[in-house]
């Protein structure tokens, strides 16, 4: 599984880098903080797969990284997906390394 770290995706919103970033954490949690991600809740990923873009890199979150990874697996197996990326950490991991964004 193709994976980023948080640093790596700073750099790619700071330089405008073309990819889709996917929340797939609870509402409630979308709302209590994001990193401008689109949400797509993990139990409802496969009914939103027209909104997953195909041509260009598609960088996966959550928490703590656990249900972006199962939300990758489950996507890869069922469809043919090649450009999915787990976030390293999620959003704690965004916390802890740029607080005051």
């Amino acid at each position: 599984m193709k994976s980023i770290t948080v640093t790596e995706l700073k750099a790619k919103i700071d330089h405008a880098e073309d990819f889709q970033l996917i929340d797939v954490r609870e509402p409630y949690e979308h709302e209590e903080f994001n990193i401008s991600g689109q949400l797509i809740p993990l139990n409802e990923i496969a009914h939103h797969i027209n909104e997953i873009a195909t041509n260009k890199p598609v960088i996966i979150y959550c928490r703590k990284g656990i249900r972006s990874q199962i939300a990758i697996q489950r996507l890869q197996d069922k469809f043919p997906f090649t450009n999915l990326i787990n976030l390293i950490g999620g959003t704690e991991a965004w916390k802890k390394e740029f607080e005051d964004f």
